[in-house]
């Protein structure tokens, strides 16, 4: 089995091995929500990744980054619906988070090698 990670017009397929999942490609709304934003904020990948293993209080904002893009994902999908208020809404939710953990970032790149 594979997913296909996308990111600002990069495609990229990634094996899962479904009898190994917690290791290669581990799940829940915490890590989904981490590759998401590593994918949007690719400059501070390798921090997000540090800062993740290390800061307990980042996991509720992957995890609600997580649910946000997801739901926002749902709502662009359905293009029949009258949803531009609600994909509005989810949109400015998204770019909140997105701001609070890049703002994390740099109060705490001190802590973090190069």
């Amino acid at each position: 089995m594979s997913i296909i990670l996308q990111a600002t017009g990069v495609s990229r397929t990634v094996p899962i091995d479904v009898d190994n999942c917690s290791e290669r490609a581990p799940v829940g709304t915490e890590k989904r929500g981490l590759w998401r934003l590593m994918l949007k904020l690719p400059a501070l990948r390798g921090q997000l990744q540090l800062l993740a293993s290390r800061s307990p209080s980042l996991g509720s904002l992957f995890e609600a980054y997580d649910d946000a893009r997801t739901t926002l994902e749902r709502l662009l999908a359905d293009l029949g619906a009258d949803n531009e208020l609600i994909i509005a809404e989810y949109e400015n939710i998204c770019a909140e988070i997105e701001s609070e953990v890049i703002q994390y970032c740099l109060e705490h790149h001190s802590g973090v090698p190069e």
